[in-house]
């Protein structure tokens, strides 16, 4: 089922992407190995529990339509026997995925990246960036375009502990350099002094901040390539700044443990919705479980843009579905033939 709906998934983009390919000149070997394999990784990890749910009810449906389960039950044994082997292969492909979520894909994402970054993303533009750095450091600037590769508008401020302003930069435009140096041109500084002030403003200025251009200028998708301890480091650094956008990254690291264990409680549904024999044969059990399917999604993401827009916990937010899902899945094995 995953090879099906990978291949699908593949071809599909294939032939969205091809003339993006094309006129970039992407090499046959870039394009399978740095994007493709590590496309079939990203996405068979993201929708592996939803896949396993449908395989679940496929071959499930399957016994059951032809009396297979029937004298299981009849033999005496219990259903939670015949629900083993099925928690112990989810036991298994929980674990593969945590490990894939954790170690593996961080680095596999970060390829992948690389690769849309080079060959078909969209130019990448910030406007009315403002964020506040340690030591009071307050930088807005209006718009930064790939493109161009200079940010216009560009001002900063530095204010002491009791909050009185110590020194203030503007310039018409702010210059990347190596690392962490600009290129300040047209710019005017002014340092705050207890007697007077000094002011300087110049046509070009060399200057060092303690931030670069990948602190302003990066795609939010950027946490994916990050592993345990950059993100926990990249949310505290981002929070620090007042970057509004920290709850989706702290969806991002806890549905890394979160989404595995959907393993769990879709197959306990999948096997409660599939284990009875029906006149409507497999079709209806397949139409029960895309039902499921959809409800879940549809829970993920309205718990998601809770914490995203109204501030609901995050680690809540990417649990609530499973708990949910989990109580429905407990009930409908309750209900199940006995």
């Amino acid at each position: 089922m995953m090879g099906v709906i990978m291949l699908l998934a593949t071809i599909f983009d294939v032939s969205e992407r091809l003339q993006e390919f094309i006129e970039k000149e992407a090499t046959a070997n870039a394009i399978i190995f740095d994007y493709y394999v590590n496309f079939i990784f990203y996405y068979g990890n993201m929708f592996s529990a939803l896949i396993i749910f449908i395989s679940v009810i496929w071959f499930t449906s399957k016994m059951a339509q032809n009396s297979e389960i029937i004298p299981m039950i009849y033999s005496g044994k219990p259903f939670r026997r015949i629900l083993r082997p099925y928690m112990i292969a989810a036991t298994f492909l929980t674990l593969i995925s945590l490990l894939m979520n954790h170690f593996v894909l961080p680095s596999a994402n970060a390829k992948r990246l690389e690769f849309e970054e080079k060959f078909y993303r969209f130019r990448l533009a910030v406007t009315n960036y403002h964020a506040e750095f340690p030591g009071g450091e307050s930088v807005y600037f209006r718009v930064y375009n790939s493109d161009l590769g200079h940010i216009q508008d560009f001002y900063m401020e530095k204010w002491s502990e009791d909050n009185k302003l110590e020194y203030y930069l503007n310039a018409k435009r702010a210059v990347p350099n190596v690392g962490k140096s600009w290129i300040l041109e047209d710019y005017f500084v002014r340092q705050v002094g207890d007697l007077k002030d000094h002011i300087e403003h110049g046509a070009s200025k060399d200057t060092i901040f303690q931030f670069g251009l990948d602190e302003f200028a990066r795609r939010d998708n950027i946490v994916e390539t990050m592993d345990y301890d950059e993100i926990n480091s990249f949310i505290e650094r981002e929070r620090q700044k007042g970057n509004e956008n920290v709850p989706a990254f702290e969806l991002v690291k806890y549905q890394r443990t979160s989404y595995p264990f959907a393993s769990y409680v879709l197959t306990l549904i999948g096997v409660a919705v599939s284990s009875r024999k029906s006149r409507g044969g497999v079709g209806i059990h397949i139409a029960t479980g895309l039902a499921f399917v959809f409800m879940y999604i549809f829970a993920m993401q309205v718990t998601s843009v809770a914490a995203i827009n109204v501030g609901f916990p995050t680690l809540l937010a990417v649990w609530i579905p499973n708990i949910i899902f989990g109580v429905i899945g407990l009930v409908m094995y309750r209900l199940a033939p006995k």
